[in-house]
């Protein structure tokens, strides 16, 4: 299986990433990516850009060489009913919107409360995706959290970094993996990457993709077209991608 985008990015902007925008590109391009989204943190997080960070996405060109690039957001949740941190005017404005539950943001719970956190978020018709589900420092419900993705026709983030974590991390990866595939969920791969040279290298997926037998139409990581049709199922989105009438491939 190809990889052909990155869906989950962190620049130097994030406070604790190492890269800028063109560096991302570069690397981008060299892992054979035709598409990335910056998601830097949102303010609610140490170290993170403030809420102008997000509003001046748009002086960024929407490709870099050959490399798409979408202007996104890791958001944070800020309380247990999925409030987010930035306000309307901004978020609407973003092409593509993960949320985070971040433990230095908002403390966990049990499973069923952070699960329901979690759905909670995803009912904010401008996120895509939670990212990294499976951190064991936020014990989740994961077939409840799977199944109600696939509810709200939302994609279920498979993150690369947990996978290469080792131990419970990557144990949880797995089985969110396993469980996508049992119930036919579509799923995201974001590498979380905090420094160019981890763009795109999903190799470590590929692996567990093969061993499960993840069906390929259930990547959107894997096509253009089917990763800008899961966009343009959000009516809510207001990504100009989406809308021009551009090849896909």
């Amino acid at each position: 299986m190809r990889f052909l985008i990155d869906t989950h990015v962190h620049s130097v902007a994030s406070g604790h990433a190492y890269s800028t925008v063109q560096e991302i590109a570069r690397e981008a391009r060299r892992a054979g990516l035709k598409l990335v989204a910056l998601t830097d943190h949102g303010p609610a997080m140490e170290g993170a850009p403030c809420v102008y960070h997000f509003w001046n996405l748009k002086v960024i060109p929407d490709a870099i060489g050959s490399v798409r690039i979408l202007k996104g957001a890791e958001l944070n949740i800020v309380d247990y009913d999925g409030a987010l941190d930035l306000p309307e005017p901004i978020l609407s404005g973003l092409e593509f919107a993960l949320a985070g539950f971040h433990h230095i943001c908002l403390a966990p719970r049990d499973a069923a409360r952070n699960t329901e956190t979690l759905l909670r978020a995803l009912e904010n018709p401008h996120v895509d995706a939670i990212s990294h589900p499976n951190n064991p420092q936020v014990p989740v419900d994961l077939e409840g959290f799977v199944r109600g993705c696939a509810e709200r026709n939302r994609l279920v983030e498979l993150n690369q970094n947990s996978l290469t974590a080792g131990g419970e991390a990557a144990a949880r990866c797995v089985l969110l993996a396993r469980c996508c595939v049992r119930l036919g969920v579509r799923v995201l791969c974001g590498s979380d990457a905090h420094i160019a040279f981890a763009v795109g290298r999903f190799e470590p997926m590929g692996r567990l993709f093969r061993e499960i037998g993840m069906p390929e139409e259930l990547v959107m990581n894997a096509s253009m077209k089917r990763f800008k049709s899961y966009l343009a199922e959000r009516a809510e989105r207001t990504c100009g991608w989406v809308k021009a009438q551009e090849v896909d491939a």
